[in-house]
């Protein structure tokens, strides 16, 4: 089972991180969401912060577990938002599971294939070998000889925790993400649709989703509303929480 930080009471709204990321990202605007009388669930996914480690790592299989989740919890007519590859299983999950979801919103990712970008990011966390147990700040500085981007090395530093009094270690499992990389730039099958309302923001620094990307994005989703978050990159709930909030409310 997938774990799970549950915040507030109401209709349930589950959020799903991005690749490297975890449900503590969420946590303030899950906060501000859950005041809106919504029941909010974090999730780790597979191969993410607190979840378990495997080696099967693919949008539906954890689609599948998304599903067992809502399952478990007995959750119907949900609020689903997902950023990134997040957004990659939320769009999968509404067009396989359309009658468990009554909104969907999508977070600065489009149901198009994208080709492996993470190669940076990669090269950085595989340079660390904890096994020589170094400390949290040399840690940071193994990362930013990789990483100039302050946001993105923090984001990243936020998966190191101590494994053993001794010694740290990043809570993913980045063996299986060397390996499946490929995975995450999967497109939504061409066939799938889902016929209810979704919101796609996008930030106005961003390149992931293009005007260019619009028809694509009807085709799959006939009844989708697009709205750019400004002043804000592919972390765009991070750099432009007030906007991004703004725009999620009025739509829920």
């Amino acid at each position: 089972m997938l774990y799970s930080k549950i915040e507030g009471e109401g209709k349930p709204f589950i959020i799903i991180h991005g690749f490297l990321g975890m449900s503590d990202n969420w946590k303030t605007l899950g906060l501000q969401f859950a005041q809106l009388g919504f029941q909010i669930h974090l999730l780790d996914m597979r191969n993410h912060g607190k979840s378990f480690h495997s080696d099967e790592f693919n949008y539906e299989i954890m689609v599948e577990d998304v599903k067992a989740y809502i399952d478990f919890h007995n959750l119907q007519n949900i609020t689903l938002l997902g950023h990134s590859m997040g957004g990659k299983i939320a769009m999968l999950f509404a067009t396989l599971y359309p009658e468990i979801v009554e909104k969907l919103i999508i977070a600065d990712i489009g149901p198009k294939y994208y080709a492996p970008h993470h190669q940076s990011i990669l090269a950085a966390l595989n340079a660390v070998d904890f096994s020589k147990k170094p400390s949290r700040s040399e840690v940071d500085e193994i990362v930013s000889k990789y990483i100039s981007d302050f946001g993105t090395k923090q984001f990243l530093l936020k998966n190191v925790y101590w494994k053993t009094p001794e010694e740290l270690g990043f809570r993913f499992n980045l063996p299986v993400f060397n390996e499946k990389i490929s995975e995450i730039g999967t497109a939504l099958p061409f066939e799938n649709h889902f016929d209810k309302p979704v919101l796609f923001l996008r930030g106005d620094k961003s390149n992931y989703i293009l005007d260019s990307d619009f028809e694509t994005i009807l085709h799959h989703f006939p009844l989708a509303i697009i709205k750019t978050i400004p002043n804000a990159g592919h972390w765009l709930h991070a750099e432009n929480p007030s906007a991004f909030y703004s725009e999620v409310e009025k739509f829920v």
